[in-house]
């Protein structure tokens, strides 16, 4: 970090969080989850996800392109499935419920899948299956995003970033929590190597003639219109298998759109026939298995546990002490983090002074 960095207390940023989330209207038990989804972010050392996109969301609700209060609405609904329509209010909201509710109905059935539609950005996609794993479930969750993927030998953006989150309670400490972009890196690490004021890697994004593009800024004003592209996992063409990227985010986009008749592709793009914002109109889908009703959960946390222990045993490339099993970096992350404090670069400290002082709270004192 930059000698400019300031660290902040993670309880500090998430009471910001929550009064930032207030002072906009939204209702205190709303405002409570979502700051808390936040701040898993930036505890976990995922940068783009926490504070890093508060104020995304205080410039959304302020445009009212995204409603503060939200209107939870069951649509459609079966022991084991739920359709849920969001009707554009917090993202973090509507996940939070729809995970609930998919985890009540695999406590009673197995089972429990939610699709939501009409939905807004719900931070981490890892948060919500964690909720399951602390329920000794299998907790399952993607969503479809903005454009910014380009198809295998397209330069377009159509499919968004598009993540899957997996996780799974084991014998050991740290769960299992796979949770990654199924493009080549995600649009949230462009937005934090812009705050470092900092180029992007070549390999990453494409201009509409498949050349390399590196000027962050320009890449991220790009993607609105259509300029630039983020390729998929494996990169440009097939040489490295960039197509399984392109279908795994193809998977996510069927799953958070024609499950429940919700928008895809440029239908998400938050701009309106005339150029004018709109909602982005989001969708979700969320799965939970309760483990029981296959085998005992403690057989289960033990073979997955002795998976994950095998893999980090297994011999190392030269140079490596060290093989890690997904969700590891994090959880060490989050212990490290609360005892040094959420690292704040000086242009979010930008951010959070404009948020401050446009909602008049100034009972905060951090140290820029």
């Amino acid at each position: 970090m930059s000698q400019n960095t300031v660290y902040i207390p993670a309880d500090t940023l998430e009471n910001f969080m929550y009064d930032v989330f207030t002072r906009l209207g939204v209702p205190e038990e709303d405002a409570k989850i979502s700051a808390q989804i936040l701040i898993a972010s930036d505890l976990r050392g995922i940068e783009s996800h926490g504070i890093g996109r508060l104020k995304l969301y205080y410039d959304r609700i302020k445009e009212g392109i995204q409603l503060p209060i939200t209107n939870f609405e069951i649509v459609r609904e079966s022991p084991t499935t739920a359709v849920v329509d969001g009707h554009d209010g917090m993202g973090q909201v509507i996940g939070y419920k729809a995970m609930k509710l998919a985890i009540q109905k695999a406590k009673e059935f197995g089972m429990g899948s939610v699709a939501v539609r009409n939905s807004a950005h719900y931070g981490i996609a890892g948060y919500y299956p964690l909720m399951a794993v602390k329920e000794g479930m299998i907790g399952f969750s993607v969503t479809n995003a903005r454009p910014s993927i380009a198809p295998t030998f397209g330069t377009k953006p159509m499919l968004g970033t598009n993540p899957i989150a997996f996780g799974a309670p084991t014998d050991e400490e740290c769960p299992f929590l796979f949770d990654a972009a199924t493009s080549i890196t995600q649009r949230g690490k462009l937005e934090v190597l812009a705050r470092l004021e900092k180029p992007t890697p070549v390999g990453w994004v494409e201009d509409p003639l498949g050349n390399p593009l590196t000027d962050t800024n320009e890449i991220l004003a790009g993607f609105a219109k259509d300029t630039a592209a983020l390729l998929p996992l494996g990169g440009q063409g097939e040489s490295m298998a960039g197509y399984k990227g392109y279908g795994l985010a193809t998977i996510v986009e069927i799953l958070s759109a024609s499950l429940q008749t919700g928008s895809f592709l440029w239908g998400l793009s938050g701009i309106g026939p005339n150029g004018e914002k709109v909602p982005n109109r989001l969708g979700h889908f969320f799965m939970a298995i309760n483990i029981e009703a296959f085998v005992p959960l403690n057989e289960f946390k033990k073979t997955t546990g002795e998976i994950l222990r095998q893999l980090r045993a297994s011999r190392k490339q030269p140079g490596y002490e060290r093989i890690f099993t997904a969700g590891e970096k994090e959880y060490e992350n989050e212990i490290r983090i609360r005892k040094e404090g959420v690292p704040v670069v000086a242009n979010l400290q930008k951010d959070i002074k404009i948020m401050m002082n446009g909602l008049g709270l100034t009972g905060y004192q951090f140290n820029f």
